[in-house]
């Protein structure tokens, strides 16, 4: 073989696992709610070297940086609608994942996005990946109490709003509906997000409030589509159709909504009780997000893989220039 031809497989091969983890990395963020503003993106807009609320701090001490970096990735990868049986209560904001620990935090003084009981309301939701899925979002009751562990109890029987594949504009799924009448004081929105497309499903906890105290809806910033995972500071612990089905009806000129695939108990045709097993989404075979290490880790294989490679390819052209060196000297 060639020299030059050597060269060329080479260096063809040490940028496919570059390629390939970059486009990988891409696909391992996905979203988060966006309006009413999410705990975790609402940390990461405030920066979360200098958070600038008392809840942020808080939550960064007990997790890390790296868990508001990584804010589109609040994610159970084989969740299937299982979730009350995976996520154990006092854990429901952070899916059960340990990264994102802080976010579990009971505390009365997290950012709060002012809403109107009983008003229409376009909820939104960031997508940094978009993907076939159903919505489902739940108020929570008047046993909720914001200075305790947020439990499953603590949440409406069943959503006050389910969206089957939402319109995606300017990078945000579209959830228009109604926010249930006669709520007042301080509450949560739980979403959660189950893919059809994959067992994978993402949660997010907005906190908002009835008595006007809170930010203004639509006031916080969209952040920048980066793919989520991009700074590794400090570890931390360890579209197209649309139907949209709610308790409330849903404004009429407004764009359709997000799909089921959660709990048997939450089928958006029914307003049945939640209940601890929920009807599994099937995968469909090469749709599945990413689900194993991270970004940076992937990244730093990648990498390795390809001075590997490199390498081998100058022993192989070392190897053949010696052969030729010793042929020539033959004659």
């Amino acid at each position: 073989m060639p020299v030059l031809s050597v060269r060329r497989v080479a260096a063809a091969l040490a940028a496919v696992p570059l390629a390939l983890v970059l486009s990988e990395g891409s696909a391992a963020a996905h979203g988060s709610m966006q309006n009413p503003l999410s705990r975790v993106e609402g940390c990461y807009l405030e920066g979360p070297e200098h958070p600038k609320s008392a809840a942020c701090a808080a939550a960064i001490q007990a997790g890390g940086t790296q868990a508001m970096y990584d804010w589109n990735g609040v994610r159970i990868g084989d969740a299937g609608g299982r979730h009350r049986e995976l996520i154990p209560d006092g854990r429901l904001c952070s899916a059960g994942n340990a990264e994102f620990a802080g976010l579990d935090l009971p505390r009365a003084d997290w950012p709060a996005t002012s809403l109107t009981a009983g008003a229409d309301f376009t909820f939104r939701y960031r997508a940094t990946a978009p993907h076939r899925g159903t919505f489902k979002l739940y108020l929570t009751n008047p046993s909720y109490d914001p200075a305790k562990p947020l439990t499953w109890s603590n949440l409406d029987a069943t959503p006050f709003l389910t969206v089957t594949d939402p319109q995606l504009a300017d990078g945000q799924y579209v959830l228009p509906g109604k926010i249930p009448a006669g709520r007042t004081g301080r509450q949560l929105v739980y979403a959660i997000w189950q893919r059809s497309d994959s067992p994978e499903a993402f949660y997010s906890c907005s906190d908002v409030v009835f008595d006007g105290s809170g930010a203004k809806p639509g006031s916080a910033p969209v952040p920048a589509d980066t793919g989520g995972a991009q700074h590794v500071h400090d570890a931390a612990p360890a579209a197209a159709g649309a139907t949209a089905t709610a308790t409330a009806s849903t404004p009429a000129a407004q764009p359709a909504a997000a799909q089921p695939a959660l709990a048997a108990a939450d089928t958006p045709t029914t307003a049945s009780p939640a209940g601890p097993s929920d009807t599994a989404a099937r995968p469909v075979a090469g749709q599945l997000a990413q689900t194993g290490s991270s970004w940076a880790n992937g990244l730093m294989l990648s990498v390795g893989s390809a001075f590997l490679l490199a390498g081998a390819a100058v022993a192989v052209i070392t190897r053949r220039r010696g052969s030729h060196a010793r042929r020539a000297g033959a004659r």
